[in-house]
């Protein structure tokens, strides 16, 4: 992995030399892959300049989230949060990475209730009171992505759907507190699978999270139903998103086959799913779009 001497310049064009930038982040890589871990390529880690670009797309992303927040309400329909989204998106420079990605047709994702992820918005479906959705924000800034989701209740949801939501904020937490340079990615997945299991809810497993930043989705996969000491090692640049898709009953799903998009609960029980965007640090994270 590694020709450059110490006092070489680094290989990630910060013009800094090798000793005071990336070489220690290089040893610890090099002495987790002797001992057999999964570690990121170079491609995966992010230069300071990159982490400039996505840092700044995913305050753009978050000001999207807290846009639209203020127009959930009953009676609103799922395309007119779409049009909100197009809106602001482009009024603030920027691209919904939504749009056309691999073919789907909107700038946001707003998923109801039963739908697990990846609902489409339409005028015919009408947000109502007792109602969650999921309203799933990506954007592209300068060339630069950045993806986080939060969950919405319409009027007074009852206690059941409240709790869910609750869990599913401190299975975030909780993940993120395992984030760290030399964690490993399975230890995150490992404590929201656990929390969740403990609040009697499953974890849906066959749909991840993702590295993001250069592109829409990168390596790595990550998955919320993992193993202790397992998946990819955590190092300083590292950019990817954390965001579970907890369901009430069953872990079971599947696809609308009407428009080869939406994810539902097998059961028809509800399921929750926030997304954070998070920067691996020196000394732990940094939460770049939320």
């Amino acid at each position: 992995m590694n020709n450059l001497g110490r006092n070489d310049l680094c290989w990630c064009g910060s013009k800094k030399k090798y000793k005071k930038c990336h070489n220690s982040i290089d040893e610890m890589i090099n002495s987790y892959q002797l001992q057999g871990y999964v570690v990121p390529g170079r491609e995966l880690i992010k230069t300071d300049e990159q982490i400039f670009g996505i840092r700044e797309s995913g305050k753009i992303n978050t000001t999207i989230l807290d846009y639209v927040a203020e127009y959930i309400k009953p009676g609103i329909s799922t395309e007119d949060i779409n049009e909100l989204i197009y809106y602001i998106t482009r009024k603030l420079n920027a691209i919904p990475a939504q749009l056309g990605y691999e073919g789907f047709p909107k700038s946001v994702c707003t998923s109801i209730n039963n739908q697990v992820c990846h609902g489409i918005p339409s005028k015919d479906v009408i947000l109502h009171e007792g109602d969650i959705v999921n309203v799933d924000v990506s954007t592209i800034y300068n060339g630069y992505y950045s993806d986080s989701s939060r969950m919405f209740c319409i009027g007074r949801v009852d206690k059941e759907k409240t709790k869910l939501i609750e869990v599913v904020k401190e299975c975030v937490k909780l993940g993120l507190e395992e984030v760290r340079p030399g964690g490993l990615l399975g230890n995150m997945g490992y404590a929201i699978h656990k929390h969740a299991i403990k609040n009697g809810y499953s974890v849906v497993r066959d749909i991840g999270g993702h590295g993001i930043g250069l592109e829409f989705h990168e390596d790595p996969w990550i998955s919320y139903v993992s193993e202790k000491n397992t998946g990819m090692l955590m190092v300083p640049g590292l950019v990817f998103t954390i965001e579970p898709m907890i369901n009430m009953g069953t872990d079971e799903v599947f696809l609308d086959k009407a428009n080869n998009w939406t994810i539902y609960t097998a059961d028809g029980k509800p399921s929750a799913q926030i997304e954070v965007m998070v920067l691996v640090t020196s000394n732990g994270y940094e939460i770049l779009a939320n």
